[in-house]
């Protein structure tokens, strides 16, 4: 195992860069900060950046381990880059990307950047969200021009002090692969070693920032940072902290959502070889031994009662879709897209198609359970985390143990899967609650069957739709209702404490919490269903806010996941209806949006998209069907900026009476700006397309009596590598700025599915999971 002095270490003397943890957090920021260079102790030329509002400060050396609360990048003696990561890494390439934006403006090779991860500091709270969290595929993008400009200005400030000591224009000076020269000059000096004496002097006023007819390693696929520690096994994940003199702790839940403990006899458990204490905490029960197998043994002898939270009870899924179709029913409702009279022109046209769509509440199921390590000692907490907001992870842990603010230390670990889950720091709460009743570092992991029984899950949704029409058929009205909770309610028991002084207590932290439940904006049920962009001239989007107390957080490519499934469905339907190609149909409806008219035409022509007016259907080319049967489906979305269509090919198992269906490939057309790395952009879109095929074929998650149905891989699958379709992606050629590719790739896939079974059998499936018979 990993120990915390070894993090990352093995990339130290790699050519593709090296990482470590993140430096200790300090305080004293200054919100007026832009840019601001100090000497350091030793030498070193450190630069804040200000991400869009960031506050910064003035940066000391860290190689005297003082500590630097901004987003940074400091030149060490040696010549290495440390770059200070904002965002968390998760397998969606952060690191790599926001080093290469460092490397291509610095004029170095990526081997010379050495990463940090960021603690949690004012200074790396993510702009657009309040919080130092990393989601929303915008990691890139909201670092795109500060990363940029702050190597930039690094780069700068090393010309000027070699032109100083040299007595030359800046202008003759070249800085390359870290040295700097002059053509007439004899020597070279590194930048190590003129980051002593540009540390002296004042910053750039100005920098002008690479053509893109100049880069050299954006749009070029740079191999990954963390690819060597990976592939080798030596990257810390959160699960492979280990600790001197550490003890393991399992937690004993309530087999209910939400339930409650009243009671329970662990007479039989503190008997056991290894335990040292079984305590209650607000999860459960936790049993605390030698080795966590000990642990979770001991906790099976442990006979505890528990009661449904009264706010919630025991509901079957059936109920829950009950309320919501209460709740859509109803008036009361917020109007989140109103775009001309629909109102009017319902009372003149007719009501050309309706359609009802279901989606399922889903688990993250992240490969890595949850889990943290806390050590509370000396009035001080440590805590360890795979976690995408280590500010709210610091909060929690002051909730849990009672400690200041200050007094709390997160070290940032890589995640082995994040996907929304792991926003919510209920893991974190369980390993300070545990660490309160021992004074040795104690690790909390959590079972498959935990973590598939009590996620913080996406939520289910029923979508009502409509279209209406012209006297002549022209459809002109598009009406969208949805039933669904908002997930700010539950993200904000959380959250709301970090926007607080560090002294703060939970009293104070829960009144915050219901203010921001009422006034914070939650576009999480609606997102990918109020921006459409089809030409429509009269457009009604109504969110009608249905909770039945199931605890619901983000999941990838969040409000889109659904809603991308539901619109393009419904476009289908339309199509379908007009007797029209659904690929010229959607043309025409999006002649306003040249960029979504892109990719549809892209991917159509890398896939071979030839509709038959007579079957109704387009099949695969020849090539690629032999039997005659495969058939397409077609979708296209825009979410977190970016623009996706895809082309789904499957078959039926028996075209006279199917009863599944296969896979064989997905097309894919994006348009994302700029491609820092088009690598990792076809990664992620093949990533998002799995991803939302497990949903679209198998995500599903039942409750019965208030108790999750589904417990592990063998009734909550994922799509398996014998299932995996040929995946094809074609990355749209722009100048413009890079925006998000984590998610995006996602919610497409379920209506191209969908509308591809349509055309093999005629029958329009509604609700996800997608299956046949």
């Amino acid at each position: 195992m990993i120990r915390q002095s070894d993090v990352s270490k093995a990339l130290a003397d790699s050519k593709f860069g090296s990482v470590e943890t993140s430096p200790s957090p300090g305080s004293g920021v200054d919100r007026r900060s832009f840019l601001k260079m100090t000497a350091g102790m030793s030498g070193a030329l450190c630069v804040g950046i200000s991400l869009q509002g960031c506050a910064t400060s003035a940066l000391e050396s860290t190689e005297a381990n003082s500590f630097r609360p901004n987003a940074s990048i400091e030149v060490l003696p040696d010549s290495q880059v440390l770059v200070t990561l904002a965002r968390v890494e998760m397998g969606q390439g952060t690191m790599t990307g926001i080093s290469t934006l460092v490397a291509e403006e610095l004029n170095i090779d990526p081997g010379q950047i050495k990463i940090v991860f960021a603690p949690p500091a004012e200074p790396y709270v993510h702009p657009e969200y309040g919080f130092q969290i990393t989601g929303g595929s915008n990691s890139l993008s909201s670092s795109w021009l500060p990363m940029r400009q702050a190597a930039a200005t690094t780069r700068m400030a090393l010309v000027e002090a070699a032109a100083d000591l040299w007595s030359v224009a800046p202008a003759s000076v070249r800085c390359d692969k870290g040295l700097c020269y002059h053509p007439k000059k004899d020597t070279t000096l590194t930048i190590g070693q003129l980051a002593g004496l540009a540390a002296n002097r004042p910053l750039p006023d100005a920098v002008e920032l690479k053509p893109a007819s100049e880069f050299r390693l954006i749009g070029k696929p740079v191999q990954r940072l963390d690819a060597v520690a990976k592939t080798f096994g030596e990257a810390q994940y959160g699960i492979d902290v280990e600790l001197e003199d550490m003890v393991y702790a399992y937690i004993l839940r309530a087999p209910m959502i939400r339930g409650r403990l009243t009671e329970f006899d662990a007479s039989k458990a503190t008997k056991m070889r290894g335990v040292l204490k079984v305590a209650a905490v607000p999860s459960g029960v936790a049993v605390i031994a030698d080795s966590w197998w000990q642990a979770k043994q001991a906790a099976e002898t442990i006979k505890a009662d528990w009661v449904p939270d009264p706010e919630v009870g025991e509901p079957d899924t059936a109920d829950i879709f009950r309320l919501y179709e209460e709740r859509i029913a109803q008036s009361g409702f917020d109007r989140v897209r109103e775009q001309g009279d629909l109102d009017e022109f319902a009372e003149e046209g007719t009501v050309a198609l309706e359609a009802e769509y279901r989606a399922p509440f889903l688990a993250h199921a992240t490969l890595e359970p949850q889990n943290c390590v806390a050590w509370l000692r000396d009035g001080k907490c440590d805590i360890w985390a795979p976690t995408q907001g280590p500010d709210i992870a610091r909060f929690v842990a002051q909730r849990e143990t009672g400690l200041h603010r200050d007094d709390i230390q997160v070290h940032q670990t890589y995640i082995g899967g994040g996907f929304g889950r792991r926003l919510s720091q209920d893991y974190v709460a369980d390993a300070a609650s545990v660490a309160v009743h021992i004074d040795r570092p104690v690790k909390v992991i959590w079972t498959r069957e935990d973590d598939t029984r009590h996620d913080i899950y996406r939520p289910g949704s029923l979508h009502r739709l409509k279209a209406f029409a012209t006297s002549d058929g022209s459809i002109e009205g598009w009406q969208h209702k949805i039933a669904a909770p908002k997930v700010i309610t539950y993200f904000i028991e959380d959250a709301a404490g970090v926007q607080l002084p560090g002294w703060a207590g939970g009293g104070l932290t829960s009144m915050v919490a219901s203010l921001g439940r009422l006034i914070t904006p939650d576009i999480s049920a609606f997102e990918g269903a109020d921006d459409i962009h089809y030409g429509f001239n009269h457009i009604q989007v109504d969110h009608h806010v249905a909770d039945a107390g199931i605890p619901v957080t983000y999941w990838r490519a969040v409000g889109h996941s659904f809603n991308g499934f539901v619109v393009e469905s419904f476009i289908d339907e339309l199509a379908d209806a007009k007797a029209q190609d659904p690929l010229a149909y959607r043309l025409q409806l999006l002649a306003e949006s040249p960029r979504h008219q892109a990719v549809l035409k892209k991917v159509a022509s890398i896939a071979g998209w030839h509709w038959d007016a007579e079957q109704k259907r387009s099949l695969a080319p020849a090539h690629r069907n032999k039997s005659g049967n495969v058939v397409q489906g077609l979708a296209v979305h825009k979410s977190f900026g970016t623009y996706v269509a895809q082309i789904v090919e499957l078959e039926l198992d028996n075209v006279d009476a199917p009863k599944d269906y296969r896979i064989s490939r997905v097309f894919c057309a994006v348009d994302c700006g700029t491609a820092v790395n088009p690598e990792i952009v076809r990664a992620q879109m093949e990533s998002g397309i799995i991803f939302g095929i497990t949903a679209a074929r198998y995500g599903d998650i039942e409750f019965e009596k208030g108790r999750v149905k589904q417990s592990n891989f063998h009734d909550y699958q994922l799509l398996r590598m014998s299932e995996s379709p040929e995946i094809e992606v074609a990355i749209i050629d722009s100048d413009a700025s890079p925006t998000g590719v984590g998610e995006p790739g996602l919610p497409p896939v379920a209506a191209a599915i969908g509308n591809a079974l349509f055309a093999a059998t005629g029958q329009r499936l509604r609700q996800l999971p997608l299956r046949l018979g």
